[in-house]
């Protein structure tokens, strides 16, 4: 394949998988990992520069969790 062919086909591959997570649907890579998003609390942050309180909103989050294979051979 061609460089720009494959570069087409990666980003078509991130493209669904962000499509997916912006679902709600996890996308799970056989031997590689699994890709889900998670639900954070809204809570109270503070403003580095002036140290004043302020709310965080709830929001959700992308995660990855990498597979035992992965794990194994990144270790």
């Amino acid at each position: 394949m061609k460089q720009i062919d494959v570069k087409k086909v990666v980003q078509m591959t991130f493209d669904i998988i962000i499509d997916a997570l912006a679902k709600g649907e996890k996308i799970e890579l056989r031997n590689f990992g699994v890709f889900k998003t998670k639900s954070r609390k809204g809570r109270m942050g503070r403003n580095p520069r002036t140290g004043q309180q302020v709310p965080v909103e709830p929001k959700k989050v992308a995660v990855f969790k990498p597979g035992l294979i992965m794990k194994a051979k990144v270790k």
